[in-house]
């Protein structure tokens, strides 16, 4: 079993029914093979968790994007909770050698399975809403998921363009352009210089693999240079 007591010390949490936390990182198979004893797996807390860290995140990029519109920060939000990122945040906290699997699913890699790790991740998250309430889980997120936020860890999810756009016809109803101006590197390798001209100034300069993402670098830039909170 993996030291629980360390990690609560790591996270700054003092579970009051440990039991919780152990379950959160219980797997089914572990179960299965240990049907004597009244352990339950974590799929439950799971399904808590998703819910929980849905309205976390939510709620936060409501707060910090307050010109976003709502398809934007439905695409937000989903960038922070999908599969692929609550993997990264497990692996930051060493979440797998915490896991309690069965023989067969540990021989088959399943300690650092995606799937297995994002779902013990929104366990988690279950649990200390249950153990310790909504606050707790807020405190921890803005300590493991929050600060990925504001530097811009998922900002591949975020249209700039559009923002700019927004942004500009609202405060200065100015004409923007983009403009490639470069292309360089091997066909395999190839990157793109973009320019993005407000009222035929150049607002913001973008570097990017596609004429899409250097477009995208621009707009960012522009925005940033505009004082613009996105």
């Amino acid at each position: 079993m993996g030291d629980f007591s360390s990690f609560q010390k790591k996270i700054n949490q003092s579970f009051q029914n440990i039991s919780l936390l152990e379950q959160a990182f219980t797997h089914s198979s572990y179960v299965n093979e240990h049907r004597k004893t009244d352990r339950e797996d974590n799929e439950r807390l799971e399904f808590l968790g998703d819910a929980v860290l849905e309205l976390g995140v939510s709620q936060y990029l409501y707060r910090e994007f307050p010109d976003m519109a709502e398809g934007e920060l439905t695409k937000f939000r989903a960038s922070i909770v999908c599969e692929a990122s609550l993997v990264e945040f497990a692996n930051e906290l060493n979440f797998q050698d915490l896991i309690l699997l069965g023989k067969g699913e540990e021989l088959t890699g399943g300690r650092n399975r995606p799937a297995l790790l994002a779902d013990v991740f929104e366990a988690f998250i279950g649990a200390l809403y249950l153990d310790q309430g909504y606050e707790a889980v807020i405190q921890f997120l803005k300590t493991y998921v929050y600060p990925r936020v504001q530097k811009g860890a998922f900002s591949h999810a975020m249209d700039y363009k559009s923002q700019l756009q927004e942004f500009i016809q609202r405060d200065k109803n100015s004409k923007i352009e983009y403009e490639i101006v470069e292309e360089r590197g091997p066909a395999h390798s190839r990157e793109f210089i973009a320019h993005v001209r407000i009222q035929d100034d150049i607002g913001g300069i973008g570097v990017g693999r596609t004429k899409k993402e250097a477009e995208q670098k621009a707009a960012q830039q522009a925005l940033e240079n505009q004082g613009a909170r996105f």
